[in-house]
């Protein structure tokens, strides 16, 4: 759905369809005709679908929901084992992605000393790309027997997940060159071929924040230190945004986890299976469907739920 009035002209199909089964179905109760009734059922389980799909859509009202994103992953305390897990996550996003057909482009991948990655932040491209993803900002929890452990303990591991729209313009946001720390490097890990021949990698810290940005998929310093700029621009807005619902909030008497740290979703791969969203309380058994991307169902719930 690309618009509004896609939207309308979908209801109003919906609205006709349902119409005319009612019609049919008054009629079944006093014809015996079961194809009829079979194409019905069907119709009828199409409609619920498509309808529960536009109710979705309308929930991605936020100002920014349409944009496209950057989604960032950083390992928590823990070492290889969190490397791991934020190589799990990466992968578990791809896949949701390619599922929903969104193009990706990496900005920035760092792997891990030993295994996984220490860093990874990926452009999303697609539309609602931002609206749905934000639901997973926040802290993921891995419990498994570690692979890495001779012993084979049960590990924790921790790894957050950050969100950030891309915003094209923002004429409130200005970035004072001073409060910058701008840091060149070798580009390494994943990106286009020739991209770690020179220090072309950017990684800009914004002084009063704290916020850092790296970019290193171009293969100029130039075009990386504008993509960091862009990312830094988006970030800055947020944070902007975000301060302001949490003043909100407090003059409501009200609180709210609006910061990145805060855990969302717990996956168990020992002593038993399950996935569990600790906002929703939606769980699943089926873990290694969730890892292979199957994530919408969470995304959904969430997105229910802040309504």
């Amino acid at each position: 759905m690309n618009s509004e009035k896609e939207i309308v002209e979908s209801i109003e199909k919906l609205l006709i369809q349902a119409t005319e089964n009612l019609e049919l179905a008054d009629l079944l109760e006093v014809e015996n005709d079961v194809e009829s009734k079979q194409e019905l059922e069907q119709e009828t389980v199409s409609i619920k679908q498509k309808t529960e799909e536009i109710s979705l859509f309308l929930l991605l009202d936020g100002p920014y929901d349409k944009n496209d994103c950057i989604l960032e992953i950083h390992p928590g305390a823990g070492g290889t084992e969190s490397c791991d897990w934020a190589l799990m996550l990466y992968r578990m996003y791809t896949r949701w992605c390619e599922k929903k057909k969104y193009k990706i482009e990496i900005l920035d991948y760092q792997d891990g000393d030993e295994a996984g990655i220490k860093n990874v932040s990926i452009r999303v491209k697609g539309q609602n790309a931002y609206g749905y993803l934000k639901s997973e900002k926040g802290v993921h929890r891995l419990v498994r027997l570690s692979p890495f452990d001779s012993n084979n303990r049960r590990h924790t591991s921790f790894a957050s997940v950050e969100i950030t729209p891309e915003i094209e313009q923002d004429n409130d946001i200005q970035i004072d060159e001073k409060e910058l720390k701008i840091d060149v490097y070798r580009s390494t890990g994943a990106g286009g071929q020739g991209v770690n021949t020179t220090d072309s990698a950017v990684r800009i810290t914004h002084l009063p924040t704290k916020i850092v940005v790296t970019c290193q998929n171009e293969r100029s310093q130039i075009q990386n230190k504008e993509q960091a700029l862009k990312v830094l621009k988006s970030k800055l807005l947020l944070n902007k945004i975000e301060k302001q619902e949490q003043e909100l909030n407090e003059i409501k008497g009200e609180q709210s986890n609006i910061n990145f740290g805060s855990q969302i979703r717990s996956y168990v791969l020992h002593p038993y299976s399950m996935v569990k969203d600790h906002r929703t309380n939606v769980e699943t058994s089926n873990v290694s469907k969730v890892l292979d991307g199957d994530i919408d169902e969470f995304i959904e719930a969430q997105l229910k739920h802040k309504k």
